[in-house]
């Protein structure tokens, strides 16, 4: 017998999983990109009118596992995807709760929403696993996207732009880099849903696990070593994000490679943005996962924006 996954007090009411209030921690008071502070900066986000430093979105991918391991069981470790809108910012020391409605019958997808005390919804989305032969929430939200018009930050990057290969793994005890200055065991130590899985040997796979909110990390170790052609120095937050475990779990002190391909350039008043899909894959070259990520860059984050805008299209926006 192997540990249990975890030991989440879980709830069930009116045909949902609901997970206990958790308070997620921020660790990214240090990330660096661009050679400037980022928006989990407290005061360049409060510069860009958010309270304090944001925390980062795949964070808050922990509270659904217990959920999903629940409904699916060892399938999630292997097939789970989590499909995510990021509906607003959440900040250290505010409570935020997990919620996994029932699937329909004969589906393996269902519907995910986080909320804080007050009822601000952080996010919305879809959990599922396996092939699930409907569209995730990101797929359906691609499928809407209205391409971006007088791009200025994103004016040089082209959809279906692929990145070079690269090799990343992660260990317990090696920093992240620039934009992710902490380890595996420091985020296990305040990760808001711990495992037996993450840490040892006592799971159906015999070695440790990344948990899922580290496999964003994880994949986006070494981009800035081939980073897209967008102008800056300007800031960006995570707007959407999918994980897709293929044929996971992937382990802990294992060499994947990773690449990226731009799959859509999308826009709002406030923002640019770059949807970028990941394909990781093992050492044999079978792909194992991907992620979907919207990385939207604020527009007053970019000094030159209206000057370079007036240069390019002739008048203001």
């Amino acid at each position: 017998m192997t540990a249990n996954a975890f030991d989440t007090e879980i709830t069930e009411a009116g045909g949902a999983l609901i997970g206990p209030w958790q308070q997620p921690r921020q660790m990214l008071q240090a990330q660096t990109y661009d050679a400037h502070a980022s928006i989990h900066d407290d005061s360049t986000a409060q510069k860009l009118g958010f309270k304090g430093g944001t925390i980062e979105g795949p964070t808050h991918f922990s509270p659904f596992a217990p959920l999903c391991e629940r409904q699916w069981g060892q399938a999630w470790f292997e097939t789970g995807c989590l499909s995510a809108h990021y509906r607003s910012v959440c900040y250290e020391g505010e409570e935020v709760q997990a919620i996994l409605s029932k699937p329909l019958p004969d589906t393996r997808q269902c519907q995910i929403q986080m909320v804080k005390r007050d009822g601000t919804e952080v996010l919305r989305g879809t959990a599922s696993v396996g092939e699930t032969h409907a569209a995730t929430a990101l797929e359906a939200r691609l499928a809407e996207l209205k391409p971006l018009a007088d791009p200025v930050i994103l004016r040089d990057v082209k959809v279906a732009q692929t990145s070079r290969r690269q090799t990343v793994r992660m260990a317990f005890d090696q920093i992240m880099g620039d934009l992710y200055p902490f380890s595996l065991r420091q985020k296990l130590a305040v990760i808001t849903e711990n495992s037996p899985y993450y840490s040892g040997a006592d799971n159906p796979w015999r070695k440790p696990i990344i948990p899922m909110e580290m496999l964003s990390v994880l994949f986006q170790y070494r981009s800035k070593d081939d980073p897209l052609p967008a102008k800056g120095p300007a800031v960006g937050l995570f707007a959407d994000q999918e994980i897709r475990l293929v044929k996971g779990p992937l382990f802990v002190d294992e060499d994947y490679e990773v690449e990226r391909e731009v799959v859509a350039l999308s826009g709002s008043r406030r923002t640019e943005s770059a949807w970028a899909k990941t394909r990781v894959f093992d050492k044999a070259g079978t792909m194992v996962a991907t992620m979907l990520l919207n990385m939207a860059t604020l527009k007053d984050s970019y000094a030159p924006y209206e000057e370079e805008y007036r240069q390019l299209y002739g008048a203001g926006r």
